[in-house]
């Protein structure tokens, strides 16, 4: 009996990384879905702001020409670029002082574990109660502010590059103690890269608090910048103004967070993850 010579059609396997997506709702992008949630905020923001009034709650049209003023008069610019030196500042002495400790806190153990106890209640410890020491000690300009945003912003990093040190890998380390490296190999090559998204993720909860810390140091020192915005539109009850500055704020925000996600991706591309937050 002959058998049937019928082939069964074969098709090359298609990876994922190159299906279409099955609906068309997904092809929006995430970028896309971003616009479509802002646009449903500032929608919803104005239909709250109708029965609300402008003094209690003005509506995003009501703030757009309060930008546009203060744009032109420079007020805004003006105030921008003296919290921007504050929140650099801080910051970036937050991180040169963070990383350091804990890459040491990690390396060596007993020296982690001592220090480990007074970070975390530190950390736990509302900055605020610190802030008339601070005051006392440097005074009401520029260098007490920026004690307070180094101090705002430098325990969550210490806190995640201590704990991104500690979770190396255990068996690359034994290997690459079993082909002769050095300590200081070991340090460079494998702990501070398995380290890199830890101590990403606490920039980016140090630089949330940054901001914040700004605004605070500026609003209980000497009044500048957008704290100084917020505390005189806030007293004169220029409600449309003062949605600004917290604008302004929630950009700079956002545009800091997503240029660490940024480099995240650039610094460590060996990191495979579904989820991004």
């Amino acid at each position: 009996m002959a058998e049937s010579s019928s082939a069964i059609p074969y098709s090359e396997p298609t990876s994922p990384s190159r299906q279409r997506p099955a609906s068309g709702g997904r092809g929006l992008g995430v970028n896309g879905w971003r616009l479509i949630a802002l646009l449903a905020f500032l929608a919803a923001w104005h239909l709250a702001s109708l029965p609300a009034g402008k003094l209690l709650l003005p509506s995003p049209l009501d703030v757009l020409p309060a930008l546009v003023e203060l744009l032109r008069s420079g007020h805004l610019m003006a105030a921008l670029g003296s919290s921007l030196v504050v929140f650099v500042s801080g910051y970036v002495l937050a991180i040169l002082t963070a990383i350091p400790i804990g890459v040491l806190m990690g390396a060596i153990r007993p020296f982690g574990e001592t220090l480990d106890i007074y970070v975390n209640g530190l950390n736990s410890t509302p900055r605020v109660a610190f802030i008339p020491l601070i005051i006392l000690w440097f005074g009401l300009e520029i260098q007490a502010k920026i004690v307070i945003v180094w101090f705002t912003a430098v325990f969550p990093i210490i806190i995640n590059t201590y704990a991104g040190v500690l979770n190396s890998d255990p068996e690359l380390i034994e290997a690459a103690r079993s082909f002769g490296a050095r300590p200081g190999q070991i340090y460079r090559q494998i702990m501070l890269p398995c380290a890199v998204p830890y101590i990403i993720a606490g920039l980016r909860i140090g630089a949330s608090l940054a901001i914040i810390g700004t605004v605070v140091a500026e609003l209980y020192t000497a009044l500048s910048g957008l704290g100084h915005l917020l505390a005189e539109f806030g007293n004169t009850f220029q409600t449309a103004k003062y949605f600004v500055p917290v604008a302004v704020l929630v950009a700079l925000g956002t545009l800091i967070s997503q240029s660490l996600k940024t480099l995240e991706r650039r610094l460590a591309r060996w990191k495979t993850s579904t989820i991004e937050i």
